[in-house]
């Protein structure tokens, strides 16, 4: 990692943003995001007994990837429309690869929910990471394909190769990374991972 680069943003970012996210102008752009009540629902859908009933969570599954700002639009009709038809085994895959992905092995929620994504086309890295960000976002990130390989690049992140096909791997790796870098910069940069990631986009030149 190049810290003097990392520093350097920290400075021009503080500079433009006098106390960073709680600066009024960063205030107004996380208001759009509504990351606290993306949170609040994610807790509420993604509970333990919530995951009792398949055909509720893939509703509000749904619900949640079309209210989400950090999803493209044109990936919400797509994930709408191919997890309203998917196959009643599929549906229980990836409902346990979801319960697998925030309430137990992360690695194993992977693979199953790569599965079912793969088939609709949908294996794509905000798909895959933004239930997990939504539900932690304090302690898991979220990727973002243009922003991951900038930061890598810019950077200047070692032995990390970015693919368009996401793995538990290069997650597991590029989130220790976005963790060590947001612990050499002040708290005031990362209230949480999406928003941290946002710093970095806005100050890679």
């Amino acid at each position: 990692m190049n810290i003097e680069r990392l520093k350097a943003a920290e400075m021009e970012f503080f500079e433009r943003y006098p106390g960073g996210f709680s600066n009024p102008l960063m205030i107004e752009v996380g208001k759009k995001h509504k990351v606290d009540k993306m949170h609040q629902f994610a807790m509420e859908i993604f509970a333990k007994d919530e995951f009792g009933n398949v055909h509720t969570l893939i509703q509000n599954t749904i619900k949640l990837v079309s209210r989400a700002s950090l999803v493209s639009v044109f990936e919400k009709p797509k994930f709408k429309d191919y997890m309203n038809g998917l196959e009643e085994h599929e549906k229980h895959l990836f409902a346990d690869g979801l319960y697998q992905l925030i309430h137990g092995d992360m690695a194993i929620g992977y693979e199953h929910m790569l599965e079912v994504f793969v088939h609709g086309q949908l294996a794509k890295w905000s798909l895959m990471t933004i239930c997990s960000y939504y539900y932690s976002p304090t302690t898991e990130i979220f990727i973002k394909p243009t922003t991951a390989k900038g930061v890598i690049n810019y950077f200047e992140l070692e032995d990390i190769i970015y693919k368009p096909r996401p793995t538990y791997a290069f997650y597991k790796a590029y989130k220790a990374e976005i963790i060590n870098m947001a612990q050499k910069v002040d708290d005031a940069l990362c209230p949480d991972y999406a928003a941290f990631s946002g710093f970095l986009m806005l100050t890679m030149h």
